[in-house]
């Protein structure tokens, strides 16, 4: 089984093609340089020569803030581009897996996300994330589309490192905690993926790690995990904070918590509890230390 990896050199994607080569797939990564996929006929000649059986489209524009002042370029990477990785598959017969975001609710609702509840994105970037997953419904046959939330692995930047590396630069750290997510470790994420397209129980999919929390708790969890994991102390002092205190661009939706129904509804085995995943990454890190602060 050949699958294509789109965005391969980013967070996600490292952790999609390592599980899939790991568990035998043929996997082709494909970075920017060797697939952009805004340019549509570049797009149809690299995915055409590779005639992959599934396509799991990880490359994306997202760059939360910046996208406020750079609507084209969202909706450039996020629905023309999506536009180009669907026909592609389209043409040649091949699934693909789309992965989006919470941002595609408004962040408002007093109780958890289901994968049916009615979208309203209150940013450019939720809205071209949007975009492309309507470009998935219209142009592909086999499909899945994955929402998925406070994504934090070993590859390149996330929240989880830069706590790790503020905490022991900083006397005092100042973190909201008038916002709830579900962290999601892109481990946990990738090898969810390689359960799903092992079925053809297409559809759209909730998948985060279980289980939710602030990003002032998160922090926590992380200060307690990196003593425990890695012996490393942070010395900041952690202080609660609101959103007021951090005006942004692109606002930050309050309530970031979806709950996997189709995962129950599917008998898919759900993603380990958020703070198994923090310990893993933790103990990952611990292999790799040159990531620490990368």
């Amino acid at each position: 089984m050949k699958v294509l990896v789109t965005g391969a050199n980013g967070q996600l994607g490292q952790d999609v093609t390592k599980v899939l080569a790991e568990t035998g797939y043929q996997v082709i990564g494909c970075g920017r340089a060797e697939l952009d996929i805004t340019n549509m006929e570049q797009c149809r000649q690299v995915i055409f020569a590779y005639n992959p059986d599934i396509i799991i489209h990880c490359a994306a524009y997202t760059a939360v803030d910046a996208a406020e002042s750079d609507t084209d370029g969202a909706y450039l990477v996020n629905a023309i581009g999506t536009r180009n990785v669907a026909l592609s598959a389209e043409k040649l017969g091949a699934t693909v897996v789309y992965i989006s975001t919470d941002y595609v609710f408004n962040g408002n609702s007093k109780t958890t996300y289901v994968e049916y509840d009615d979208t309203d994105p209150q940013t450019i970037y939720g809205r071209s994330k949007l975009a492309g997953e309507q470009m998935i419904r219209d142009f592909c046959s086999k499909w899945f589309i994955v929402r998925t939330s406070w994504a934090f692995g070993l590859h390149g930047n996330n929240f989880v490192k830069t706590m790790l590396r503020l905490g022991q630069e900083k006397p005092q750290l100042k973190v909201v905690n008038d916002q709830k997510g579900s962290p999601t470790y892109t481990v946990d994420l990738a090898k969810f993926l390689l359960t799903l397209i092992s079925t053809e129980k297409y559809g759209l999919y909730h998948a985060s790690n279980s289980g939710s929390c602030t990003w002032y708790e998160f922090t926590q969890a992380i200060v307690e995990e990196a003593r425990d994991q890695l012996g490393l102390e942070i010395t900041a002092e952690l202080l609660p904070c609101t959103t007021a205190e951090f005006p942004r661009p692109a606002p930050r939706p309050a309530n970031s918590v979806m709950d996997h129904l189709s995962i129950r509804l599917n008998q898919l085995q759900d993603l380990p509890h958020w703070r198994e995943g923090l310990k893993q990454f933790m103990l990952d890190m611990k292999q790799h230390p040159e990531l620490y602060l990368k």
